[in-house]
């Protein structure tokens, strides 16, 4: 390959990490980004949840994702009259009766917890881990200025996918000692 081949095909490699870590930024966001985002507490308390009743969820398979409450939403700002939300991953086994703060994404109520930072965390980490590992191989292949084998980057997406739950395990663990400090 000549030199004009090698330069293009490093630009369009080039360009290629630049779409995929977007892409991966965008879908992030779009995907699980809200609920982490209520779930850590950016922005301000949309409003207070009366809890009525607290269950232990399940997902589709049948497998426990943690303590879902039910109870009646009042909005803190006049966005609308109160009504019944579900509190999602909540930090307690709530007493009925009981008022929290909340933060709402996707018509579901968050308040911080570690259970919540571990899943939705996850749920980042798996999404990002390919998008990373393709963006890798992709800079590889400009580096180089030519296909680079993709063995290696093969591994480090499979553990990747595995190892991707102690980050989350982590910032659950870390959320939970605050709470019980703060």
């Amino acid at each position: 390959m000549g030199r004009g081949g090698r330069v293009w095909g490093r630009g369009v490699a080039g360009v290629g990490v630049v779409v995929v870590l977007g892409l991966a930024a965008w879908l992030t966001w779009l995907l699980p980004g809200p609920q982490m985002g209520a779930v850590l507490g950016f922005g301000p308390v949309d409003g207070v949840v009366s809890i009525q009743e607290c269950y232990e969820a399940s997902d589709a398979e049948g497998y426990a994702t943690g303590t879902d409450c039910t109870g009646r939403y009042t909005p803190r700002r006049s966005d609308g009259p109160p009504r019944d939300i579900v509190l999602d991953t909540a930090a307690d086994d709530h007493r009925p009766g009981t008022r929290v703060e909340v933060r709402t994404a996707r018509g579901r109520a968050y308040e911080l917890s570690g259970g919540a930072v571990f899943r939705f965390g996850s749920v980042i980490g798996l999404l990002l881990v390919p998008f990373l590992v393709l963006a890798a191989w992709l800079f590889a292949c400009a580096r180089h200025g030519r296909v680079a084998d993709g063995e290696g980057h093969v591994l480090v997406a499979l553990a990747g996918l595995v190892v991707v739950f102690v980050p989350a395990a982590v910032a659950g663990i870390l959320v939970e000692i605050w709470m019980l400090i703060f």
